[in-house]
């Protein structure tokens, strides 16, 4: 599955074709109690390559892609449940491989299911996507990506996305730790190694230790279940919101950083991590974002720009996602946020691709702030 993609370039996206072949393989697993049956002669029906062992997953160990190396063997995909802390994963959007630190669960709004029409109401005239949309539970995961494969995916994937305030009461600051994400449950392609240091990140051996006699064999230190406790309470029953607009989805993910204090007056801030997939056939790229901020304030902000985060990034068939972080800060406790995305064809045409609304909420509890990376 993933190695036949990866055989046609390194850490290509393989979103589409997982999709489309992950039950393919895995009911090979299920029928044969593992990967290791898995018959040597297998085709690849989109790219109609023939491999030999390919329940093993294969990494490049240069940036062209010509020598492939073996790291681990694939496990069945959880349909049901959610994967435990030290579980080994290759991302089947970016490519990248990397290890589960906590799971947690997420309220997800998608705009592209219909809700019923006795649930539904008329939509007001100018209002930009004002159906009700109820939330459904969802699992996302914070994980730790592989050093090794941020260089690969950096123009796809931001690898710094994950921020913090400072920790100091008199800083206003942000700071980022490298190579952390936020990951779906459908975007796991769950995988075994042998390796006792499987992933190369700094906080590898700060966060986890290997265990032989646990599945999967690495648990959590005592720094990790710290460091979990004091963020996961920020993290569990976030919301997530996803829209569709002519085959492209955005899917927000806002979390809420805390409150600083700035010339009397406070001042709330928030991160939002936005993902960008192409759905389609057609080669599109991004090249202007257009956005409406409203504060309980009262006060209504409009941000046009050119691009996002200094990228006009392009979404093809091969590569078809991009995912950058940025953040916002209100004067206020509250708030919402939407807006478009301008979307051009190859033929110079453009259209707007909506960014589904969401709001900007405030912890109103005594929960202790978000903890960065200290000890």
């Amino acid at each position: 599955m993933a190695a036949c993609a990866l055989r046609r370039g390194l850490l290509s996206s393989v979103s589409k074709y997982n999709r489309k072949h992950t039950h393919r393989i895995l009911s090979v697993a299920d029928t044969n109690s593992g990967f290791e049956a898995y018959k040597p002669r297998l085709q690849c029906r989109a790219c109609g390559l023939l491999g030999g062992v390919q329940q093993r997953r294969f990494m490049s160990s240069r940036p062209e892609g010509k020598i492939l190396e073996t790291v681990g063997v694939f496990e069945a995909v959880k349909q049901h449940g959610k994967y435990e802390t030290g579980q080994l994963f290759l991302h089947s959007v970016f490519g990248y491989r990397g290890i589960v630190l906590f799971p947690w669960h997420a309220r997800l709004y998608d705009r592209d299911v219909t809700p019923p029409m006795t649930d539904s109401k008329p939509e007001a005239p100018g209002a930009h996507g004002s159906k009700e949309v109820k939330g459904k539970t969802h699992t996302y995961y914070q994980v730790l990506i592989d050093t090794r494969d941020c260089p690969h995916i950096s123009q796809r994937s931001q690898t710094e996305a994950v921020t913090f305030l400072a920790n100091h009461d008199d800083s206003r600051a942000l700071y980022a730790i490298p190579g952390l994400d936020y990951v779906s449950h459908e975007d796991i392609l769950p995988y075994n190694s042998t390796e006792q240091v499987p992933i190369q990140h700094e906080l590898f051996e700060r966060f986890l230790m290997y265990n032989p006699s646990k599945l999967p064999p690495f648990t959590a230190r005592d720094t990790l279940k710290a460091w979990q406790e004091k963020n996961h309470p920020w993290l569990e029953l976030s919301d997530v919101h996803r829209e569709t607009t002519e085959n492209i989805r955005v899917t927000v993910i806002p979390f809420y950083m805390g409150m600083r204090e700035a010339q009397n007056s406070h001042v709330y801030w928030w991160r939002y991590c936005i993902r960008l997939e192409n759905l389609g056939n057609e080669v599109v790229q991004l090249r202007e974002r257009h956005w409406r901020i409203f504060s309980l304030s009262g006060t209504l902000e409009t941000v046009r720009g050119r691009g996002v985060v200094g990228r006009e990034p392009v979404l093809s068939k091969e590569q078809p996602a991009f995912q950058y972080s940025s953040h916002v800060s209100l004067q206020a406790p509250s708030g919402h946020m939407w807006g478009t995305f301008r979307i051009e064809r190859t033929d110079g045409s453009h259209f707007d691709v909506r960014i589904p609304p969401f709001s900007l909420e405030s912890n109103k509890d005594d929960k202790a702030p978000p903890a960065g990376y200290t000890f």
